[in-house]
């Protein structure tokens, strides 16, 4: 089940439309949909959470703790909406459209897709934009 927390004052439009988008993209990765949860916050609160659990002194988009047991996918996705609508104005794109991809991105970690070389983030982002096609 995919569930929606919010942190801070926001929302997403369309929850349903949003969890059915994920839902299909977790299925098309042939992987089986447990408990996710997406929680959004602030900068301040995914800083701490990355200096804390991490140990990384900086400011991101996406923290993913991962629990997932082998192709059913479990976790908490933390997003900042800070740091959304900061990347999106940076990147010349809407806020809807990076939320959907930082919201996908999560997810697609899940599936086993990762992004610290140079390959795999080439192969990730044709992922994020397949399925944001697919939104």
């Amino acid at each position: 089940m995919i569930s929606f927390n919010y942190e801070i004052d926001f929302n997403l439009e369309d929850e349903e439309h949003i969890s059915t988008w994920i839902s299909n993209t977790i299925q098309e990765e042939n992987c089986k949909e447990g408990d996710i949860n997406y929680i959004f916050c602030s900068d301040d609160y995914l800083y701490k959470l990355n200096v804390d659990f991490l140990n990384h002194d900086t400011l991101t988009d996406i923290i993913s703790f991962d629990y997932s047991v082998g192709k059913e996918l479990h976790g908490d996705i933390y997003i900042s909406v800070d740091r959304v609508k900061e990347n999106a104005s940076d990147y010349m794109v809407s806020f809807e459209d990076e939320m959907a991809r930082v919201i996908i991105h999560g997810v697609l970690h899940y599936c086993g897709y990762k992004d610290k070389s140079e390959d795999e983030g080439k192969l990730m982002r044709s992922k994020e934009d397949y399925y944001l096609g697919k939104r």
